[in-house]
Protein backbone atom coordinates (compact mmCIF):
# COMPACT_ATOMS: atom_id res chain seq x y z
CA UNK A 1 0.00 0.00 0.00
CA UNK A 2 2.82 2.39 0.84
CA UNK A 3 4.46 1.63 -2.51
CA UNK A 4 1.20 2.45 -4.30
CA UNK A 5 1.01 5.77 -2.43
CA UNK A 6 4.53 6.68 -3.56
CA UNK A 7 3.73 5.56 -7.10
CA UNK A 8 0.74 7.91 -7.13
CA UNK A 9 3.10 10.83 -6.54
CA UNK A 10 4.67 10.31 -9.98
CA UNK A 11 1.30 9.93 -11.76
CA UNK A 12 0.51 13.64 -11.28
CA UNK A 13 2.34 15.85 -13.77
CA UNK A 14 2.23 18.97 -11.59
CA UNK A 15 3.52 17.11 -8.55
CA UNK A 16 6.30 15.53 -10.60
CA UNK A 17 7.42 18.92 -11.87
CA UNK A 18 7.28 20.43 -8.39
CA UNK A 19 9.38 17.62 -6.92
CA UNK A 20 11.91 17.85 -9.76
CA UNK A 21 12.10 21.64 -9.38
CA UNK A 22 12.69 21.29 -5.63
CA UNK A 23 15.42 18.66 -6.07
CA UNK A 24 17.21 20.72 -8.73
CA UNK A 25 17.32 23.85 -6.55
CA UNK A 26 18.48 21.84 -3.53
CA UNK A 27 21.23 20.35 -5.72
CA UNK A 28 22.31 23.86 -6.70
CA UNK A 29 22.51 24.75 -3.02
CA UNK A 30 24.64 21.71 -2.21
CA UNK A 31 26.99 22.41 -5.13
CA UNK A 32 27.47 25.97 -3.89
CA UNK A 33 28.71 24.58 -0.55
CA UNK A 34 32.01 23.71 -2.24
CA UNK A 35 32.67 27.14 -3.82
CA UNK A 36 35.35 28.79 -1.72
CA UNK A 37 35.32 32.32 -0.38
CA UNK A 38 38.24 34.18 -2.07
CA UNK A 39 41.45 34.34 -0.08
CA UNK A 40 40.77 31.48 2.38
CA UNK A 41 42.99 28.39 2.73
CA UNK A 42 40.46 25.54 2.78
CA UNK A 43 42.83 22.92 4.24
CA UNK A 44 43.70 25.21 7.17
CA UNK A 45 40.01 25.97 7.71
CA UNK A 46 39.17 22.26 7.74
CA UNK A 47 41.89 21.65 10.32
CA UNK A 48 40.49 24.43 12.52
CA UNK A 49 36.94 23.06 12.29
CA UNK A 50 38.15 19.56 13.22
CA UNK A 51 39.58 21.05 16.41
CA UNK A 52 36.34 22.95 17.07
CA UNK A 53 34.25 19.77 16.83
CA UNK A 54 35.94 18.51 19.97
CA UNK A 55 35.38 21.69 22.02
CA UNK A 56 31.98 22.79 20.72
CA UNK A 57 30.98 26.45 20.74
CA UNK A 58 29.02 28.70 18.45
CA UNK A 59 31.23 27.81 15.49
CA UNK A 60 30.09 24.17 15.58
CA UNK A 61 26.47 25.25 16.02
CA UNK A 62 26.60 27.56 12.98
CA UNK A 63 28.39 24.90 10.96
CA UNK A 64 25.54 22.48 11.66
CA UNK A 65 22.85 24.83 10.34
CA UNK A 66 24.95 25.86 7.34
CA UNK A 67 25.19 22.24 6.24
CA UNK A 68 28.98 22.21 6.56
CA UNK A 69 29.43 25.38 4.47
CA UNK A 70 31.27 27.14 7.30
CA UNK A 71 33.65 24.20 7.55
CA UNK A 72 34.45 24.61 3.84
CA UNK A 73 34.34 28.42 4.22
CA UNK A 74 32.25 28.63 1.08
CA UNK A 75 30.22 31.54 -0.25
CA UNK A 76 27.26 29.94 1.58
CA UNK A 77 29.17 30.09 4.88
CA UNK A 78 26.48 32.14 6.62
CA UNK A 79 23.81 29.73 5.46
CA UNK A 80 20.20 30.70 5.90
CA UNK A 81 20.64 31.72 9.55
CA UNK A 82 20.59 35.50 8.83
CA UNK A 83 17.15 35.04 7.25
CA UNK A 84 15.94 32.96 10.20
CA UNK A 85 17.32 35.53 12.64
CA UNK A 86 15.69 38.40 10.74
CA UNK A 87 12.36 36.54 10.70
CA UNK A 88 12.49 35.99 14.45
CA UNK A 89 13.46 39.62 15.08
CA UNK A 90 10.57 40.90 12.94
CA UNK A 91 8.21 38.51 14.67
CA UNK A 92 9.30 39.75 18.09
CA UNK A 93 9.16 43.40 17.04
CA UNK A 94 5.57 42.90 15.86
CA UNK A 95 4.62 42.39 19.50
CA UNK A 96 5.89 45.82 20.60
CA UNK A 97 5.72 47.92 17.39
CA UNK A 98 2.08 48.86 16.58
CA UNK A 99 2.74 49.46 12.87
CA UNK A 100 4.14 45.95 12.39
CA UNK A 101 1.25 44.52 14.37
CA UNK A 102 -1.22 46.24 12.05
CA UNK A 103 0.64 44.87 9.02
CA UNK A 104 0.27 41.33 10.36
CA UNK A 105 -3.50 41.81 10.45
CA UNK A 106 -3.80 43.19 6.90
CA UNK A 107 -3.78 39.81 5.19
CA UNK A 108 -1.69 39.04 2.11
CA UNK A 109 -0.63 42.66 1.50
CA UNK A 110 0.64 43.01 5.07
CA UNK A 111 2.51 39.71 4.94
CA UNK A 112 4.16 40.76 1.69
CA UNK A 113 5.36 43.98 3.30
CA UNK A 114 6.69 42.10 6.33
CA UNK A 115 8.50 39.68 4.01
CA UNK A 116 10.14 42.66 2.35
CA UNK A 117 11.31 44.00 5.72
CA UNK A 118 12.64 40.52 6.51
CA UNK A 119 14.70 40.52 3.30
CA UNK A 120 16.19 43.92 4.15
CA UNK A 121 17.00 42.67 7.64
CA UNK A 122 18.64 39.56 6.19
CA UNK A 123 20.98 41.64 4.02
CA UNK A 124 21.85 43.93 6.95
CA UNK A 125 22.60 41.00 9.26
CA UNK A 126 24.64 39.30 6.53
CA UNK A 127 26.83 42.39 6.09
CA UNK A 128 27.43 42.70 9.84
CA UNK A 129 28.19 38.99 10.22
CA UNK A 130 30.34 39.05 7.08
CA UNK A 131 32.57 41.76 8.56
CA UNK A 132 32.87 39.81 11.81
CA UNK A 133 33.70 36.55 10.05
CA UNK A 134 36.31 38.19 7.84
CA UNK A 135 38.13 39.62 10.88
CA UNK A 136 37.79 36.31 12.72
CA UNK A 137 39.25 34.38 9.76
CA UNK A 138 42.13 36.81 9.49
CA UNK A 139 42.99 36.27 13.18
CA UNK A 140 43.19 32.46 12.90
CA UNK A 141 46.83 31.44 13.00
CA UNK A 142 48.02 34.99 13.72
CA UNK A 143 46.94 35.31 17.35
CA UNK A 144 45.82 33.08 20.21
CA UNK A 145 42.27 34.45 20.21
CA UNK A 146 39.67 31.73 19.74
CA UNK A 147 42.15 29.14 18.43
CA UNK A 148 42.93 26.76 21.25
CA UNK A 149 46.49 26.09 20.08
CA UNK A 150 45.69 26.27 16.37
CA UNK A 151 48.72 27.62 14.48
CA UNK A 152 47.83 27.44 10.76
CA UNK A 153 47.18 30.68 8.90
CA UNK A 154 43.72 30.53 7.32
CA UNK A 155 44.03 33.84 5.42
CA UNK A 156 47.53 34.17 3.85
CA UNK A 157 46.94 37.73 2.56
CA UNK A 158 44.96 39.82 5.01
CA UNK A 159 44.07 43.26 3.64
CA UNK A 160 41.09 45.53 3.02
CA UNK A 161 40.34 43.82 -0.29
CA UNK A 162 39.96 40.45 1.47
CA UNK A 163 37.49 41.94 3.94
CA UNK A 164 35.48 43.53 1.14
CA UNK A 165 35.38 40.35 -0.96
CA UNK A 166 34.44 38.21 2.04
CA UNK A 167 31.53 40.48 2.97
CA UNK A 168 30.29 40.66 -0.63
CA UNK A 169 30.63 36.90 -1.18
CA UNK A 170 28.91 35.87 2.05
CA UNK A 171 26.11 38.44 1.65
CA UNK A 172 25.50 37.43 -1.96
CA UNK A 173 25.53 33.76 -0.95
CA UNK A 174 22.91 34.32 1.76
CA UNK A 175 20.74 36.38 -0.63
CA UNK A 176 20.98 33.61 -3.22
CA UNK A 177 19.99 30.95 -0.65
CA UNK A 178 17.05 33.15 0.40
CA UNK A 179 15.98 33.40 -3.24
CA UNK A 180 16.27 29.62 -3.65
CA UNK A 181 14.09 29.08 -0.59
CA UNK A 182 11.40 31.45 -1.83
CA UNK A 183 11.39 29.82 -5.27
CA UNK A 184 11.01 26.35 -3.70
CA UNK A 185 8.10 27.57 -1.59
CA UNK A 186 6.42 29.18 -4.60
CA UNK A 187 7.02 26.63 -7.36
CA UNK A 188 8.27 23.54 -5.58
CA UNK A 189 6.95 21.42 -2.73
CA UNK A 190 7.30 22.19 0.96
CA UNK A 191 8.73 25.21 2.75
CA UNK A 192 11.88 26.25 0.91
CA UNK A 193 13.79 27.73 3.86
CA UNK A 194 13.07 24.69 6.02
CA UNK A 195 14.07 22.31 3.23
CA UNK A 196 17.41 24.08 2.79
CA UNK A 197 18.17 23.59 6.50
CA UNK A 198 16.89 20.00 6.18
CA UNK A 199 19.20 19.32 3.22
CA UNK A 200 22.21 20.72 5.05
CA UNK A 201 21.62 18.52 8.11
CA UNK A 202 20.81 15.34 6.18
CA UNK A 203 23.90 15.78 3.99
CA UNK A 204 26.03 15.34 7.12
CA UNK A 205 24.44 12.01 8.05
CA UNK A 206 26.39 9.90 5.52
CA UNK A 207 29.85 11.24 6.52
CA UNK A 208 28.94 10.69 10.17
CA UNK A 209 27.76 7.15 9.40
CA UNK A 210 31.00 6.43 7.53
CA UNK A 211 33.06 7.66 10.48
CA UNK A 212 31.05 5.44 12.81
CA UNK A 213 31.55 2.48 10.46
CA UNK A 214 35.31 3.08 10.36
CA UNK A 215 35.46 3.16 14.15
CA UNK A 216 33.52 -0.10 14.28
CA UNK A 217 35.80 -1.73 11.70
CA UNK A 218 38.86 -0.67 13.70
CA UNK A 219 37.20 -2.17 16.84
CA UNK A 220 37.41 1.19 18.60
CA UNK A 221 33.63 1.15 19.08
CA UNK A 222 31.62 -1.92 20.06
CA UNK A 223 29.21 -3.20 17.38
CA UNK A 224 26.52 -3.88 20.00
CA UNK A 225 26.75 -0.26 21.18
CA UNK A 226 26.28 1.01 17.62
CA UNK A 227 23.25 -1.25 17.05
CA UNK A 228 21.78 -0.12 20.36
CA UNK A 229 22.28 3.53 19.40
CA UNK A 230 20.62 3.01 16.01
CA UNK A 231 17.63 1.28 17.62
CA UNK A 232 17.33 4.05 20.18
CA UNK A 233 17.44 6.77 17.52
CA UNK A 234 14.67 5.04 15.56
CA UNK A 235 12.62 4.95 18.74
CA UNK A 236 13.25 8.67 19.31
CA UNK A 237 12.15 9.42 15.73
CA UNK A 238 8.88 7.58 16.40
CA UNK A 239 8.31 9.61 19.57
CA UNK A 240 9.03 12.88 17.75
CA UNK A 241 6.56 12.01 14.98
CA UNK A 242 3.90 11.09 17.56
CA UNK A 243 4.28 14.27 19.64
CA UNK A 244 4.66 16.65 16.68
CA UNK A 245 1.31 15.42 15.36
CA UNK A 246 -0.31 15.77 18.78
CA UNK A 247 -2.66 18.63 19.58
CA UNK A 248 -5.32 19.68 22.04
CA UNK A 249 -8.63 20.29 20.30
CA UNK A 250 -10.53 23.00 22.14
CA UNK A 251 -14.24 22.67 21.16
CA UNK A 252 -15.87 25.78 19.69
CA UNK A 253 -19.65 26.06 19.31
CA UNK A 254 -21.24 28.63 16.97
CA UNK A 255 -24.84 29.71 17.57
CA UNK A 256 -27.45 30.18 14.86
CA UNK A 257 -27.01 33.40 12.92
CA UNK A 258 -28.72 35.42 10.23
CA UNK A 259 -26.89 36.54 7.08
CA UNK A 260 -29.25 38.65 5.01
CA UNK A 261 -32.45 36.64 4.76
CA UNK A 262 -30.79 33.28 5.31
CA UNK A 263 -30.57 31.43 8.59
CA UNK A 264 -27.38 29.46 9.22
CA UNK A 265 -27.60 26.63 11.71
CA UNK A 266 -25.15 26.44 14.59
CA UNK A 267 -22.08 24.32 14.04
CA UNK A 268 -19.41 22.74 16.19
CA UNK A 269 -15.73 22.89 15.38
CA UNK A 270 -12.48 22.97 17.33
CA UNK A 271 -9.50 25.23 17.86
CA UNK A 272 -6.20 23.29 17.52
CA UNK A 273 -3.45 23.91 20.06
CA UNK A 274 -0.15 22.17 19.41
CA UNK A 275 1.62 20.28 22.16
CA UNK A 276 4.88 21.79 20.90
CA UNK A 277 3.75 25.26 19.84
CA UNK A 278 7.24 26.80 19.90
CA UNK A 279 8.84 24.34 17.46
CA UNK A 280 12.63 24.10 17.52
CA UNK A 281 13.26 27.72 18.57
CA UNK A 282 13.84 26.96 22.31
CA UNK A 283 16.59 24.31 21.73
CA UNK A 284 18.31 26.61 19.23
CA UNK A 285 18.28 29.54 21.65
CA UNK A 286 19.36 27.33 24.58
CA UNK A 287 22.22 25.81 22.58
CA UNK A 288 23.37 29.27 21.46
CA UNK A 289 23.37 30.61 25.04
CA UNK A 290 25.37 27.65 26.36
CA UNK A 291 27.79 27.90 23.44
CA UNK A 292 28.72 31.49 24.23
CA UNK A 293 31.06 30.61 27.15
CA UNK A 294 32.89 28.07 24.97
CA UNK A 295 33.36 30.71 22.28
CA UNK A 296 34.05 33.76 24.44
CA UNK A 297 36.27 31.87 26.86
CA UNK A 298 39.15 32.01 24.38
CA UNK A 299 38.94 35.82 24.22
CA UNK A 300 38.16 36.53 27.89
CA UNK A 301 40.27 34.51 30.36
CA UNK A 302 37.90 35.11 33.29
CA UNK A 303 35.25 33.01 31.48
CA UNK A 304 37.52 29.99 31.03
CA UNK A 305 36.77 28.63 34.50
CA UNK A 306 33.04 28.84 33.87
CA UNK A 307 33.57 27.24 30.46
CA UNK A 308 35.50 24.30 31.93
CA UNK A 309 32.92 23.77 34.69
CA UNK A 310 30.14 23.51 32.10
CA UNK A 311 31.94 21.41 29.51
CA UNK A 312 33.63 19.15 32.08
CA UNK A 313 30.39 18.02 33.70
CA UNK A 314 27.76 16.54 31.39
CA UNK A 315 25.04 16.67 34.05
CA UNK A 316 25.61 20.38 34.77
CA UNK A 317 25.50 21.20 31.06
CA UNK A 318 22.34 19.16 30.45
CA UNK A 319 20.69 20.57 33.58
CA UNK A 320 21.28 24.13 32.41
CA UNK A 321 20.12 23.17 28.93
CA UNK A 322 16.82 21.80 30.27
CA UNK A 323 16.18 24.95 32.31
CA UNK A 324 16.90 27.19 29.32
CA UNK A 325 14.65 25.12 27.03
CA UNK A 326 11.76 25.42 29.50
CA UNK A 327 12.34 29.18 29.85
CA UNK A 328 12.53 29.86 26.11
CA UNK A 329 9.49 27.65 25.46
CA UNK A 330 7.33 29.84 27.70
CA UNK A 331 9.02 33.04 26.51
CA UNK A 332 8.61 32.38 22.78
CA UNK A 333 5.07 31.00 23.13
CA UNK A 334 4.02 34.05 25.16
CA UNK A 335 5.35 36.34 22.43
CA UNK A 336 3.78 34.56 19.47
CA UNK A 337 0.46 33.30 20.89
CA UNK A 338 -1.99 35.75 22.47
CA UNK A 339 -5.02 34.22 24.22
CA UNK A 340 -6.80 37.61 24.41
CA UNK A 341 -6.74 38.01 20.62
CA UNK A 342 -7.93 34.44 20.09
CA UNK A 343 -10.80 34.92 22.55
CA UNK A 344 -11.81 38.20 20.87
CA UNK A 345 -11.82 36.58 17.43
CA UNK A 346 -13.99 33.71 18.66
CA UNK A 347 -16.41 36.16 20.27
CA UNK A 348 -16.63 38.35 17.14
CA UNK A 349 -17.52 35.31 15.05
CA UNK A 350 -20.35 34.37 17.41
CA UNK A 351 -18.59 31.36 18.88
CA UNK A 352 -17.98 30.16 22.42
CA UNK A 353 -16.36 27.29 24.29
CA UNK A 354 -19.05 25.10 25.90
CA UNK A 355 -19.21 25.85 29.64
CA UNK A 356 -17.00 28.96 29.32
CA UNK A 357 -18.29 32.51 28.98
CA UNK A 358 -17.09 34.46 25.93
CA UNK A 359 -14.52 37.18 26.47
CA UNK A 360 -12.24 37.27 29.49
CA UNK A 361 -13.10 33.80 30.82
CA UNK A 362 -12.40 32.28 27.41
CA UNK A 363 -8.99 33.99 27.31
CA UNK A 364 -8.16 32.70 30.80
CA UNK A 365 -9.22 29.17 29.85
CA UNK A 366 -7.07 29.25 26.70
CA UNK A 367 -4.13 30.65 28.68
CA UNK A 368 -4.39 27.90 31.32
CA UNK A 369 -4.57 25.25 28.61
CA UNK A 370 -1.65 26.82 26.77
CA UNK A 371 0.51 26.88 29.92
CA UNK A 372 -0.09 23.18 30.55
CA UNK A 373 0.66 22.30 26.93
CA UNK A 374 3.77 24.49 26.92
CA UNK A 375 5.13 22.76 30.01
CA UNK A 376 4.61 19.34 28.43
CA UNK A 377 6.11 20.54 25.15
CA UNK A 378 9.13 22.05 26.92
CA UNK A 379 9.85 18.81 28.81
CA UNK A 380 9.48 16.88 25.55
CA UNK A 381 11.94 19.19 23.77
CA UNK A 382 14.45 18.97 26.59
CA UNK A 383 14.29 15.17 26.74
CA UNK A 384 14.60 14.75 22.98
CA UNK A 385 17.62 17.08 22.84
CA UNK A 386 19.39 15.74 25.94
CA UNK A 387 18.86 11.97 25.71
CA UNK A 388 20.88 11.41 22.47
CA UNK A 389 23.98 13.05 23.98
CA UNK A 390 23.57 11.13 27.25
CA UNK A 391 23.13 7.77 25.49
CA UNK A 392 26.05 8.55 23.18
CA UNK A 393 28.33 9.26 26.14
CA UNK A 394 27.15 6.17 28.05
CA UNK A 395 27.71 3.87 25.06
CA UNK A 396 30.97 5.60 24.15
CA UNK A 397 29.81 6.34 20.59
CA UNK A 398 30.38 9.72 18.95
CA UNK A 399 27.08 10.60 17.24
CA UNK A 400 26.84 14.03 15.62
CA UNK A 401 23.13 13.81 14.71
CA UNK A 402 21.85 15.45 17.89
CA UNK A 403 18.38 16.13 19.21
CA UNK A 404 17.95 19.62 17.72
CA UNK A 405 18.89 18.39 14.26
CA UNK A 406 16.53 15.44 14.70
CA UNK A 407 13.63 17.73 15.58
CA UNK A 408 14.26 19.87 12.50
CA UNK A 409 14.58 16.91 10.14
CA UNK A 410 11.44 15.13 11.38
CA UNK A 411 9.37 18.34 11.50
CA UNK A 412 10.33 19.39 7.96
CA UNK A 413 9.74 15.86 6.67
CA UNK A 414 6.24 15.84 8.18
CA UNK A 415 5.41 19.24 6.67
CA UNK A 416 6.61 18.16 3.22
CA UNK A 417 4.78 14.83 3.30
CA UNK A 418 1.64 16.68 4.42
CA UNK A 419 1.80 18.93 1.35
CA UNK A 420 2.39 15.97 -0.97
CA UNK A 421 -0.56 14.15 0.57
CA UNK A 422 -2.71 17.26 0.09
CA UNK A 423 -1.95 17.16 -3.66
CA UNK A 424 -2.82 13.45 -3.78
CA UNK A 425 -6.12 13.79 -1.92
CA UNK A 426 -7.21 16.81 -3.97
CA UNK A 427 -6.92 14.63 -7.09
CA UNK A 428 -8.87 11.70 -5.62
CA UNK A 429 -5.81 9.65 -4.79
CA UNK A 430 -5.35 7.89 -1.46
CA UNK A 431 -3.02 9.39 1.12
CA UNK A 432 0.14 7.71 2.35
CA UNK A 433 -1.75 5.86 5.07
CA UNK A 434 -4.43 4.46 2.72
CA UNK A 435 -8.14 5.22 2.35
CA UNK A 436 -8.97 4.57 6.01
CA UNK A 437 -5.69 5.64 7.54
CA UNK A 438 -5.00 8.88 9.38
CA UNK A 439 -3.99 11.98 7.49
CA UNK A 440 -0.42 13.17 7.88
CA UNK A 441 -0.18 16.37 9.90
CA UNK A 442 2.92 18.49 10.13
CA UNK A 443 3.50 21.34 12.53
CA UNK A 444 0.12 23.09 12.78
CA UNK A 445 0.67 26.83 12.65
CA UNK A 446 -1.85 28.56 14.86
CA UNK A 447 -2.32 32.26 14.16
CA UNK A 448 -2.85 34.33 17.26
Amino acid sequence: MALNAFANVFRIAELRSRLAYTLVLLSVYRIGIFINTPGVDRSAMNAFMDAQKQSGGLVSLFNLFSGGALEQMSIFGLGIMPYVSASIIIQLLAVVVPSLERLQKEGAAGRQKINQYTRYGTIALSIVQGVGISRWLASLGRSDAGQGGFNQVVVPNDNLWFTFMTVVSLTAGTAFIMWLGERITERGIGNGISLIIFAGIVARVLPGAKTLLDLTTQEIVNVAAVLGLIFFMLLIIGVVVYVERGMRRVPIQYAKRMAGRRMFAGQATYFPMKVNASGVIPPIFAGAVLSFPATLGAWFPFLQGFQRSIEGNLWVYNGLFVLLVVFFSYFYTALTFRPDDVADNIKKQGGYIPGIRPGRQTAEFIERTLNRLTFGGAIYLAIICVIPSVISSVLGVQFTFGGTALLIVVGVALDTVQQIEGHLISRNYEGFAGPRGPRIRGRVRVAA
